[in-house]
């Protein structure tokens, strides 16, 4: 075997693994591996904040389906990391978080920047570990990508001493593989006790889940609908699994991200089969008007999560892709009877129970935002948001037609996300169409990540709306009858951030009229072609707008005029 420095091994690692980009900020104590990824071949972007590391890597691993990758020194670096780590755990993304340490003999000294990020770091990873022998570290690396692809995907942290990074050790890379993900599949009992619940229920009801999006199970999802007739809602997290305009098509069911129609599809299905969803409380809301008398199936790859809100009629450990497979192939021996309507009935609560968007009041209200997004933007560009009224309203307004086109963080909600996660999604694909839906006060989170996408040139864009408040917390103040330190505006319009934009290099407008909003969208796309770099479109909407949300599927409250 040749005898290589550790590092160099680990970059043959990467490499192999399918990492071509890497996000991250160099300091004294992760030195080694930088000396390293020179001339490796993989693109290395310098973050101005850590957390934005671990962001840009998320958007690009949701992009990708592949492990993205953040980097930092000792000490602070790897504390502000934890959110994003916390983001990826939440998600199910398989992001790989690389940190500098101390030397080694030195930890129990309390040496300079010297923190346990280990076990700082447990709680919201897969796993996390330390390496203290030199000889380990290819194998760990190998093993951290296979954790991170395995079961429910996740994110991982590697801690490395100086000391360890150091060293040589023999390796030969060339005759190294990564090692093999075993997918889990369902047993064939079980898939066709799920059929005989599908073919006897009146009102089936298919409900996609994240775990469809990260399965590559959206032509499988879609073959299985056609051919029981059955209808598919999505949650948040879905959304994008099933085409938007599609006949079976149900909406989105919930407290808060949902539309009226699929709220009471849902409590008319006597059947639901969840494929890859957690149940988490803002899609169920209360469990006793969700669970209703309907049975449900749950398909998850994690064991634990069947029964982990409430226990199902039939729980099927398995990936989603798989299960489909097989039902596919358990329905081909069946004959099959398609009932036209509980689709047609679906279709008719869609037309009968819509939410109104074509406003023209001026200060602008949400929902045309939506409508002008929806009108302006094709099927193929790519979204990202984060937490806030603006969030509700994109999963309430905002259509998606193709599975990772649609990005949302969805159960940790950190604000600043879209900024960063807007980098690694336009790095991930650099000739697609990129936007970033996002909040006055979210956008100020990790706003000098914009600095990282005029340095490389990273074009998108960013769609504000801007209500000059912590707009959800203002409305759930409704509830103490209370509106205390939430209100963010001063002077005339608070904070100037197309000046913002315009310090980092970049561009944009402010449009305060509802006519104004397709003639900036337009600007910002060509604005985003010419100059490779972020480009904001800032809607100042009407300050104290409500989203509909309530506790339970059968008591939303709508604050807007009712279409139908």
């Amino acid at each position: 075997m040749p005898r290589i420095p550790a590092m160099q091994a680990v970059v043959d690692v990467l490499v192999s693994e399918g990492v071509d980009t890497a996000f991250g900020c160099p300091g004294a104590a992760i030195l080694p591996l930088y000396h390293a990824m020179q001339g490796s071949g993989i693109e290395h972007l310098i973050v101005r904040h850590e957390e934005g590391a671990t962001h840009m890597a998320d958007g690009w691993a949701r992009t990708t389906g592949n492990v993205g990758v953040a980097i930092g020194t000792s000490g602070p670096a790897g504390t502000n990391m934890i959110t994003g780590l916390y983001t990826a755990q939440a998600d199910s993304i398989p992001i790989l978080c690389i940190t500098g340490q101390a030397d080694s003999r030195k930890l129990h000294t309390e040496a300079f920047q010297a923190v346990d990020i280990v076990e700082i770091a447990k709680p919201v990873t897969k796993w996390a570990v330390q390496v203290k022998e030199a000889a380990q570290l290819p194998w760990v690396f190998r093993e951290a990508f296979r954790i991170a692809r395995s079961g429910r995907p996740g994110p991982v942290l590697i801690d490395l001493p100086i000391d360890v990074q150091r060293q040589e050790i023999e390796w030969d890379s060339s005759i190294d593989s990564p090692l093999p993900v075993i997918r889990a599949t369902p047993s064939p009992a079980r898939v066709e006790r799920a059929l005989d619940l599908l073919l006897a229920a009146e009102r089936p009801l298919i409900l996609a889940g994240g775990g469809v999006v990260l399965g590559d199970a959206s032509d499988r999802l879609r073959t299985v609908a056609e051919l029981l007739g059955v209808p598919v809602g999505v949650t948040l997290m879905g959304k994008g699994t099933f085409p938007e305009d599609h006949e079976l098509f149900a909406g989105m069911a919930g407290i808060q991200t949902s539309q009226r129609w699929a709220n009471a599809a849902f409590l008319e299905a006597d059947l639901v089969l969840a494929l890859g969803a957690r149940f988490g409380d803002r899609h169920t809301g209360d469990l006793d008007v969700y669970r209703g008398n309907r049975k449900f199936i749950h398909v998850d790859i994690e064991p634990t999560q069947l029964g982990k809100v409430f226990g199902p009629d039939l729980g099927i450990v398995s990936d989603t892709g798989a299960f489909l497979d097989a039902l596919i192939e358990a329905a081909s021996k069946r004959s099959l009877a398609r009932d036209r309507a509980w689709p047609q009935r679906i279709g008719a609560l869609k037309e009968s129970l819509p939410r109104r968007e074509d406003f023209e009041d001026t200060p602008i209200k949400a929902p045309r935002v939506f409508k002008e997004i929806n009108e302006f933007y094709g099927e193929d560009a790519y979204f990202v948001t984060a937490i806030g009224l603006y969030q509700i309203w994109s999963g309430q307004f905002q259509r998606a037609h193709k599975p990772r086109h649609y990005q949302v963080c969805g159960q940790a909600g950190p604000l600043g996300w879209e900024i960063p996660a807007a980098i690694g999604v336009k790095k991930a694909k650099p000739e697609a169409e990129v936007v970033g839906v996002v909040g006055d006060y979210s956008f100020q989170f990790l706003v000098e990540e914009l600095a990282v996408a005029a340095q490389y040139d990273v074009g998108f864009v960013l769609i504000m709306l801007n209500n000059e408040y912590l707009g959800l917390i203002r409305q759930a103040e409704t509830g103490y009858e209370m509106n205390f330190e939430v209100d963010i505006h001063y002077d005339k319009n608070g904070t100037d951030n197309v000046k913002v934009m315009e310090a980092y290099g970049c561009s944009g407008t402010r449009v305060t009229e509802p006519g104004e909003i397709r003639a900036s969208l337009e600007w910002a796309r060509k604005e985003a072609e010419r100059t490779s770099r972020p480009v904001l479109v800032e809607i100042m909407i009407e300050r104290e707008g409500n989203a509909a949300m309530g506790k339970a599927l059968d008591s939303v409250v709508e604050f807007e005029p009712i279409a139908g």
